[in-house]
């Protein structure tokens, strides 16, 4: 028996070893990897950089309190700020922290400025923000939220009512937060145009905007943070996932005018910002954040997007649409698509579910051309037997 609490309803399988987008289970099989850990294993299993940044690292320190300065952590800070709209970052272990962290940043901001009732939060409704009391309620999902009792401070507006949200803004809205393109909730992407109304809506009522990039993030798009494309410059924005390519790392980036509420106290973490986590995300950093390596996400996208619509006209009876961006790309199915998922996984081919009947395809950002044609190839296959 397992020991583990059943809050996991785990595939009958396990893992030995990894080596860029391949899998290798404990049984002996080769699996290709279109799911990177849920959008975490952005250069895929095992980089050469990255076990060389471990191995180096750990022989020298692995953690230290943020009762003291870790130089590790400036130097990824000074990067992601030169990089970004960021003044300032805070450094969590987490997308789930990083998220409820951005929560308290706006709260604490408008409490700083001698508004304490701005509190509330306007938030996209089943959308996903992370699993802690906070983010669950922030999120909107009655699947998540049920049994956890209330927690209270947020509102929500269905996705592209832009109507309802304008109504939704009181006097006591601090902020509104929403994915750049939805993960969970089924790869919905917010529309530029779209995030520029957000902003300018913001600006008027005088509120905060917080994108939530823990998925969409760190070069997944495209860009290094989705948002960018529209040119918004937001107040807010946690990401997590890719920054450590494996290794747990979250943070909160933030411009100047909201970090003035972050004074000593106010905000902590163990072991957000370890020397350990911080030189694993510097190597990341530097290899995911370059304009080549940025422009061959663009080109693997560009190529995955157009053979996938061929399949999606191959077969219309199967494939409702093909969502998203970049490497985040969305399977709409015309009914569940839990048979499918296991086809592929029967074929060797991971992927994941996302709301309204999508197969979430989240390759390493490094992925190969070959690697995205046999993919391709097994879609095809599993399309073909179900039709």
């Amino acid at each position: 028996m397992s020991y583990l609490a059943k809050n996991y309803n785990r595939k009958k399988i396990s893992f030995n070893s990894g080596k860029g987008s391949y899998l290798f289970s404990t049984d002996g099989k080769k699996y290709l990897d279109m799911l990177s850990g849920i959008a975490v294993n952005s250069l895929g299993h095992a980089h050469p950089k990255l076990v060389k940044t471990i191995r180096e690292q750990s022989k020298k320190l692995w953690h230290v309190s943020n009762a003291f300065q870790i130089p590790e952590g400036e130097k990824l800070a000074k990067k992601l700020c030169q990089k970004t709209f960021a003044d300032y970052v805070i450094f969590q272990n987490s997308g789930a922290e990083a998220t409820e962290a951005a929560i308290k940043v706006a709260r604490r901001y408008f409490y700083s400025i001698g508004k304490p009732n701005k509190t509330r939060i306007l938030c996209i409704k089943n959308s996903f923000h992370g699993r802690t009391l906070a983010t669950i309620f922030a999120s909107g999902s009655k699947k998540m939220t049920e049994g956890f009792g209330y927690v209270g401070g947020f509102d929500h507006f269905n996705f592209g009512d832009h109507e309802t949200l304008k109504k939704k803004i009181t006097k006591n809205t601090a902020a509104i937060m929403v994915e750049t393109i939805m993960g969970e909730g089924g790869i919905k992407v917010i529309p530029d145009w779209c995030l520029k109304e957000l902003r300018k809506l913001c600006d008027k009522k005088k509120i905060l905007l917080i994108l939530d990039e823990v998925q969409c993030g760190i070069s997944r798009s495209g860009d290094f943070l989705a948002f960018e494309k529209s040119k918004v410059k937001p107040d807010i924005v946690p990401i997590a996932k890719g920054i450590g390519g494996g290794f747990p790392i979250g943070a909160v980036l933030m411009n100047k005018k909201v970090a003035i509420g972050m004074t000593p106290g106010t905000h902590g973490s163990t072991f957000g910002g370890n020397p350990l986590a911080m030189a694993v995300g510097n190597a990341v950093m530097d290899i995911v954040s370059a304009k080549k390596f940025l422009n061959n996400v663009k080109k693997s996208s560009k190529y995955f997007f157009s053979k996938l619509n061929k399949l999606k006209e191959k077969y219309p009876s199967i494939i409702k649409e093909i969502r998203g961006r970049g490497l985040l790309i969305g399977i709409q199915l015309q009914t569940d698509q839990t048979k499918f998922i296991k086809k592929l996984m029967d074929n060797k081919l991971l992927t994941i579910r996302a709301a309204e009947n999508v197969v979430r395809i989240l390759p390493p950002l490094n992925v190969k051309i070959k690697e995205i044609n046999l993919a391709l190839k097994i879609i095809d296959k599993v399309c073909s037997e179900l039709k």
